[in-house]
């Protein structure tokens, strides 16, 4: 990939496409194509042709989504499924139309069955049941995937989709109501500290097991892969699906996960996990190997990571308050 070539980047402020943006510059491509949700509205199609049409991108990063933890997914559904096919089938079909070398659509590990194997390997999409809580979310994932698939098998188009783990890192979002576990945590657990409480509240059981990725290893990731010559690229599309997991391939259970944090927070109370609130998928190993045979592993352990991301979160309290 030409350092000059134009890159669209799609969902640039978002966790994972800031990390995306940080990487892109880091290794050389400054020729980046970049636009607010109030500059481009992505679900309506109209506005997306007339910005495809307009500046040609070259490569494009699909990281726009909408996004949230299992109180959002279950509780906004429609809202879920109706958005993130919009934005899907606009860029897909416009980087089609524009004549887009490579595109890479971010998705999630979700998209796997609920009671999928372990480690869950790409051939694994579409063989069995979904997580009910997170199902809209999921399906329109995979049709992102099968998006890529039809193009690449009737256009040859270069379409690859990458399945990162459960990302947490910089920008991430610390809003209760709808935040991922881990941001959620963090921000728990500060608070519990804060006000001297004896307890900390976990939803579910602390049963369930994840994995988790730094959202700049991701984005490693993600430009190691837009950079393979024409061969490798091509191998890494494979036949069907046109899929990449990226993760650590290491897990651990929620309960593991809210010591580590209260570790690094400074948090010496009690975990109290209540039971009454949904634990959703039992496992959510990804099996990487694939990535792994093209050279790539990450770098930053989930306790460097997670030291990282409570610095951040301590960031943006700072500046809530100095605002």
């Amino acid at each position: 990939m030409d350092r000059n070539a134009k890159i669209y980047v799609a969902g640039h402020r978002g966790l994972a496409g800031s990390a995306l943006v940080r990487r892109l510059r880091a290794a050389g491509h400054d020729n980046l194509l970049l636009r607010t949700h109030a500059e481009l509205e992505l679900t309506e199609a109209v506005a997306v042709r007339r910005f495809f049409e307009a500046e040609r991108p070259q490569h494009v990063v699909l990281a726009a989504a909408k996004v949230g933890g299992i109180l959002a997914n279950d509780t906004l559904p429609a809202e879920f499924i109706h958005e993130n096919l919009a934005i899907q089938a606009n860029v897909i079909h416009e980087a089609w139309r524009a004549g887009v070398q490579r595109l890479l659509f971010l998705g999630s590990s979700c998209i796997y069955p609920r009671e999928c194997p372990q480690p869950m390997k790409e051939e694994h999409l579409l063989t069995g049941p979904l997580e009910p809580t997170n199902r809209p979310y999921a399906l329109a994932k995979i049709a992102g995937i099968e998006m890529c698939s039809a193009y690449n098998r009737q256009y040859g188009t270069q379409f690859l989709a990458v399945m990162p783990t459960n990302l947490y890192g910089p920008g991430d979002n610390y809003d209760l109501q709808t935040s991922h576990v881990l941001p959620a945590l963090i921000r728990k657990a500060h608070e519990a500290k804060t006000r001297g409480d004896s307890d900390l509240v976990v939803w579910g059981t602390g049963k369930p097991r994840r994995e988790f990725l730094y959202s700049d290893d991701m984005a490693d990731a993600c430009v190691a892969l837009l950079r393979l010559d024409d061969a490798r690229f091509g191998a890494a599309m494979g036949t069907y699906p046109p899929l990449v997991n990226i993760g650590s391939g290491t897990d651990l259970t929620i309960r593991e996960l809210a010591g580590v944090v209260c570790e690094v927070v400074g948090f010496k109370g009690a975990l109290r996990f209540d039971a009454s609130k949904p634990d959703g998928t039992p496992r959510k190993l990804l099996d990487a190997g694939k990535l792994a045979s093209l050279g790539w592993k990450p770098r930053i352990p989930l306790g460097a990571g997670i030291k990282l991301a409570h610095a951040d979160y301590l960031r943006s309290i700072a500046s809530l308050v100095a605002g």
